[in-house]
């Protein structure tokens, strides 16, 4: 999309007007203190955004509720499926056959599910580093041996995936924390190695909505051998801002493996029925959300791009260029060899912002900085990690 075209879209939306999160439960505005010791704090760390969800999401959402009758739902009756496979025909070109969606009520539930039903304890799971911290959470609190691979590494990928115990690659596509979107190279690389190793695939999209010009998200459906376990996990709570509401959807190949999933959410897990209102969100910000999402992304864009041209005026040997996907910038800062425990001490303390460590997702010299948010909030949390990298310096 043309610089222009975004621009014509942002003009219909207002992302500039901050909204006071604070008092709502936020995680990340009212548990800012609890994560980093000080109240009051403004923070960019936790992955949402603070703009209210789409117009069409809101009025959905308003309509539903006056309906006021929120009895037993089954997610296979109404259109939520077909809302998701027409998405996927609108916005990646990709044919999806609608009887393979499965409902799960968050994106980190289903990948905890599937590595019950494809590993045992002790088994090896891949994952690209640096990771997500979910993904590691969720990997090793379930006893499993969390095997993660320096992003671009093929080598170290071929040998993790070659031990006679890893059963699982865990995908993160587009990739957090880094914003890197994989190539159909890539893509391709990583289908071959699993299927000649053995290895399920479970690719989680949720960030794929959210990729930027210039580049091109492939759902993990154009690569998957229906004859080997796989499976996406996604949402559109990412990109259309509403993962309050809870609500995920799956697509599984196999219809074995699909109804042993919908049978453990049933029973093993107790989901009788789904977020009703997530439903009435995915569907209305698939049908009617698209004009929102391009805006919010150009917006978005800009953020980031203000954030390039700071970051190269104060620290030319930085070299930081934008993600090719999402709202979060991660940044190195390995060049300037600062202390990570003093930034966060400078940011803290003397800032007043909250700007996640790259710790949390096993790199240090790293911070990944949301700017999900109001120009704004943008600019003084950009304003702050340059005068506490500048005086640290």
């Amino acid at each position: 999309m043309t610089h222009q075209k975004h621009q014509k879209h942002q003009a219909a939306y207002d992302f500039d007007t901050p909204v006071d999160r604070r008092g709502t439960g936020s995680v990340q505005w009212d548990g800012a203190a609890d994560r980093f010791g000080r109240a009051g704090l403004l923070p960019f760390t936790v992955s949402d955004m603070d703009f209210p969800s789409p117009p069409p999401v809101l009025d959905a959402l308003r309509e539903r509720i006056a309906h006021g009758v929120f009895g037993y739902t089954d997610w296979r009756l109404g259109p939520f499926r077909e809302a998701i496979s027409d998405w996927y025909v609108r916005r990646y070109a990709t044919a999806l056959d609608p009887e393979r969606i499965v409902y799960a009520p968050s994106v980190l539930s289903q990948l905890s599910q599937l590595l019950r039903m494809w590993t045992r304890p002790g088994d090896g799971v891949v994952v690209h580093a640096p990771t997500y911290d979910g993904f590691r959470r969720t990997v090793t609190g379930l006893g499993r041996r969390l095997r993660p691979v320096v992003t671009g590494d093929g080598a170290g990928l071929e040998r993790e995936l070659a031990r006679t115990d890893t059963k699982v690659l865990v995908l993160c596509s587009p990739h957090n924390p880094t914003g890197r979107v994989w190539t159909e190279d890539e893509l391709k690389e990583f289908a071959r190695l699993a299927g000649q190793h053995g290895a399920a695939v479970i690719s989680d999209e949720i960030h794929a909505d959210f990729v930027h010009d210039g580049h091109r998200h492939l759902p993990w459906t154009r690569f998957a051998d229906d004859g080997e376990r796989w499976a996406v996990v996604t949402s559109a709570s990412k990109a259309f801002n509403f993962p309050a509401l809870t609500g995920s959807y799956g697509i599984i190949g196999d219809p074995g493996e699909r109804a042993a999933f919908i049978r453990r959410m049933e029973t093993g897990e107790g989901l009788a029925s789904p977020a009703v209102l997530s439903l009435t969100a995915h569907i209305a910000a698939y049908r009617h959300g698209a004009d929102w999402l391009d805006a919010a992304r150009g917006y978005v864009a800009g953020n980031l791009a203000m954030l390039e041209e700071r970051l190269r005026s104060a620290f030319p040997a930085l070299g930081w260029k934008p993600p090719q996907a999402g709202y979060l910038a991660w940044i190195d800062l390995r060049a300037l060899g600062v202390d990570d425990e003093a930034l966060q001490r400078e940011l803290v303390e003397r800032e007043g912002v909250a700007i996640m460590p790259g710790t949390v997702y096993g790199a240090e010299g790293f911070v990944r900085l949301n700017l999900g948010c109001p120009r704004s909030k943008a600019e003084a949390g950009a304003d702050a990690l340059v005068r506490a990298l500048t005086r640290l310096g």
